[in-house]
């Protein structure tokens, strides 16, 4: 009598309980193959070089002053050197413009004097100031990933 009852039903419990743990094992297994195979590919993103090249000294007379938009860098030239400002705001990041004090935020109204200090607003720091060098073929570039002291200055050789 079970065999008839079995055909008029299709599959036991038994069977069902069994197929599906099958099935179980089979997506457990192809899980864990995945993620192994995922381990060959590295997870490395590539990001631009923070050190970029300005130009040569001659180019910056005393008393230039320039911004290098793609960089959001201020490069200032003074009669004792040169010097790299960060354009960008140490409040929530958005990028200042010059103005007659200094800098100003137009985001949340931060304002730098001309040395990057903060002289008003919800700014916690000054604007960074970043290294300047100078390559064997004269030309100079500039390291926005290495901060340095405020008052830090190239000096011409």
């Amino acid at each position: 009598m079970s065999n008839k009852t079995r055909d008029k039903e299709g599959l036991s419990r038994r069977d069902f309980l069994g197929l599906a743990a099958f099935g179980t094992a089979i997506l457990a297994s192809l899980g864990v193959l995945a993620g192994s195979l995922r381990f060959v590919k590295s997870n490395v993103y590539f990001e631009d070089s923070k050190k970029f090249k300005i130009g040569k000294p001659e180019n910056f007379p005393v008393g230039t002053s320039r911004k290098i938009d793609d960089k959001n860098v201020f490069i200032f030239s003074s009669d004792n050197g040169l010097f790299a400002i960060s354009a960008i705001c140490t409040h929530l990041g958005c990028i200042v413009h010059p103005s007659e004090f200094g800098f100003q935020c137009p985001c949340h109204g931060s304002q730098f004097n001309k040395d990057g200090k903060v002289i008003g607003g919800p700014a916690p720091r000054p604007l960074e100031w970043f290294e300047i060098n100078q390559e064997v073929d004269g030309t100079l570039f500039v390291d926005a990933g290495k901060a340095v002291p405020q008052g830090t200055k190239y000096l011409f050789a």
